[in-house]
């Protein structure tokens, strides 16, 4: 554990003296991490598959889903579904779902062992975007608003949203062979996921309420501001995990009604030491995942799954966008630039690793097997892919202007 610790402390504090030249190039702190991790991996390959198979590794994964879910939740502005409802609604819950399902029956054609409820645990897993690895995406301005604004509400609410499918099919998945029925196993997964709605919207909307009454009042500090959002996934996780909840879920539920009910125009400044903390727990999991993926290619690549993530990447992903987005208000180009512009991350890394932890034999294998090629093929698609996908967009007229005056 402390080789490991301080590996990813090293890399961390590497990449952010050189952050600006490694930045020219496309290599993200994910990336580098990613890198170092495979490193590490090379070396403990052996104790790496029993320290993932523990109730602790299983603890801190969800832990650390929890705070990424309640970042990812606070991120998007605009309102609840940002500044193109429309657009984000269609990308959430129509081009969503069929991705999963889309996955799902590729997935049984090209991985006929597996059952459906593991299938469904793969495509959830394989389904969510995430920019971590691929920041510059939001930041481009090349990019429009209108493409940047519903992909940040999919990052937001994605992986959220396909929390519940996960836990539920993850359970069948555990229950099947131990011939538990599918309702057994649903009636097991599903109160956990309503206590867990429960307790993040009772959270997230009282401590919303009571900071607004607070700040009316000049009660408190900038620090104290930015503790409490630091508490609020803390307590919210806590609380469900104490009662028997979903941890994460809850999280990303407190997320949601807390960007929604908070008033101050500090609060995205309040979250800027969350975000930290955030990008230093992905920082983790991302250097897990260089070393896991080691373990994953140690008895081979076979290439159904190959198949499989690769076709995730690309027709499962640009053809639900494509059906969804018909009659929208979006170009085709807009269009295509959505369904391009889909980095796998953070997420598919969580609940692959939740699901090595949880599952056995064959199905663990190839589920994180699954996971690791999505996320790394992502990583090589996106580093490769979005620049030439910017500059499809002409240039605004002020950036032109100045280049023409710069000559």
């Amino acid at each position: 554990m402390t080789p490991s610790l301080i590996a990813i402390a090293f890399v961390v504090a590497g990449w952010s003296i050189f952050a600006k030249g490694l930045q020219r190039w496309h290599l993200t702190a994910p990336i580098v991490l990613v890198l170092a991790g495979v490193a590490v991996g090379l070396t403990t390959r052996s104790a790496l598959a029993s320290t993932l198979n523990t109730e602790v590794a299983q603890r801190v994964a969800e832990f650390i889903l929890a705070m990424l879910l309640f970042l990812d939740a606070t991120e998007v502005r605009g309102g609840f579904l940002g500044r193109d409802p429309r657009s984000a609604v269609r990308l959430l819950f129509i081009a969503l779902p069929l991705g999963v399902a889309f996955s799902v029956l590729i997935g049984r054609w090209l991985l006929p062992g597996l059952s459906w409820a593991v299938l469904v645990v793969i495509a959830c897993a394989a389904a969510p975007i995430g920019f971590a690895s691929a920041p510059s995406i939001l930041r481009d301005e090349r990019i429009p608003e209108r493409v940047r604004s519903p992909l940040k509400v999919e990052g937001g609410y994605g992986d959220g949203i396909l929390s519940p499918v996960f836990i539920c099919a993850l359970a069948i998945a555990v229950g099947q062979p131990h011939r538990q029925t599918a309702l057994d196993a649903l009636r097991m997964a599903v109160p956990p996921v309503i206590e867990a709605l429960l307790v993040g919207a009772v959270i997230g909307g009282a401590l919303a309420l009571l900071t607004n009454a607070a700040e009316r009042r000049d009660a408190m500090t900038e620090q104290s501001k930015r503790l409490l959002i630091i508490a609020a996934p803390i307590l919210s996780y806590g609380v469900s995990v104490g009662i028997g909840g979903n941890g994460f879920i809850s999280a990303f539920v407190c997320g949601i009604v807390m960007n929604t009910l908070r008033l101050s125009e500090t609060f995205r400044q309040q979250l800027a030491s969350a975000d930290d903390i955030g990008f230093v727990l992905a920082a983790v999991m991302w250097f897990v995942f260089g070393c896991a993926t080691v373990m994953a290619f140690a008895h081979g690549i076979p290439w159904r799954i190959v198949a499989f993530a690769l076709l995730a990447l690309t027709v499962v992903r640009l053809a639900p966008i494509l059906l969804s987005t018909t009659s929208s208000h979006l170009a085709w180009r807009d269009r295509l630039a959505i369904g391009c512009l889909g980095p796998r991350g953070t997420p598919s890394i969580v609940f692959g690793l939740l699901a090595f932890n949880v599952l056995d034999g064959e199905p663990a294998d190839s589920t994180i097997l699954a996971v690791v090629i999505v996320v790394l093929g992502s990583l090589v698609m996106h580093w490769a892919g979005s620049p030439a996908i910017a500059r499809l967009y002409p240039q605004p007229e002020n950036q032109e202007t100045e280049s023409e005056s710069a000559r």
